[in-house]
């Protein structure tokens, strides 16, 4: 698996749909993910360190499992098929570990509120590379995303409730 971190939210400036963008911790590789407005927003949230009176799904989420002797371990996208990328959800609940099927976007709000690690599938990476939708990018040589995703203002890409 290649362990990613959260580089950021972005809009598609066709579909004007938010992207969560991942990157490898060497800044080699760049995977960004079409998601939905609300799993963007639960995202933001906790990019922007923003406290909420009462939980969100996603803290209520952590919370039950914590409470049921569980631990978030990490978070996993697993595969893609026909453009839908798949994850799950590692939990740690005494000595055993349990897998639970997740969207990726639910898995990395809930991996950001855990403290969990973010993994991608080297085969996902590798499909992506063989010509199927190109979300992927490699950042030899290609500093265009990049340069893109750096000129967003983050003022931009926050979510209202």
């Amino acid at each position: 698996m290649i362990e990613m971190k959260v580089f950021g939210l972005a809009l598609d400036e066709d579909t004007q749909a938010p992207v969560l963008i991942l990157k490898d911790l060497e800044d080699k590789l760049t995977l960004p993910i079409w998601i939905g407005a609300m799993e963007a927003m639960a995202i933001s949230l906790t990019l922007n360190d923003v406290k909420l009176p009462r939980p969100m799904t996603h803290d209520l989420l952590l919370s039950t499992i914590g409470l049921m002797g569980g631990t978030v371990k990490a978070v996993s996208v697993t595969h893609l098929s026909e453009g839908t990328f798949y994850a799950a959800v590692s939990v740690e609940q005494g000595d055993k570990t349990l897998q639970i099927d997740a969207r990726p976007s639910d898995a990395v709000a809930l991996a950001l509120r855990a403290g969990a690690s973010i993994l991608v599938d080297p085969a996902v990476i590798a499909s992506l590379a063989e010509g199927k939708p190109k979300p992927v990018i490699a950042s030899d040589g290609d500093d265009k995303w990049t340069d893109i995703l750096e000129s967003y203002n983050p003022g931009d890409n926050k979510y209202k409730m």
